[in-house]
């Protein structure tokens, strides 16, 4: 199924429903698809789920040199 931007502003829950059913729905403004809803796989992540699983080194952010900053970005 495909809808322009304005029946997707005004339908969104509708749009929503069919598409968690598996239908394809494609939103298009002047004929040309953007964009397709689509039901997310999986579970969705957690805030806090990679606690204790990322380090920092000491040091990590202090300021860069002027070389450091030339070297990662040019002059």
């Amino acid at each position: 199924m495909e809808v322009n931007i304005h029946e997707a502003k005004t339908h969104l829950s509708r749009l929503l429903e069919q598409a968690l059913a598996g239908e394809d729905v494609v939103i298009a403004k002047s004929g040309r698809p953007l964009a397709r809803l689509v039901r997310v796989q999986g579970p969705l992540p957690v805030l806090g789920d990679a606690r204790g699983q990322v380090v920092f080194k000491p040091g990590w952010d202090d300021p860069l040199t002027d070389q450091e900053i030339i070297d990662l970005f040019g002059k």
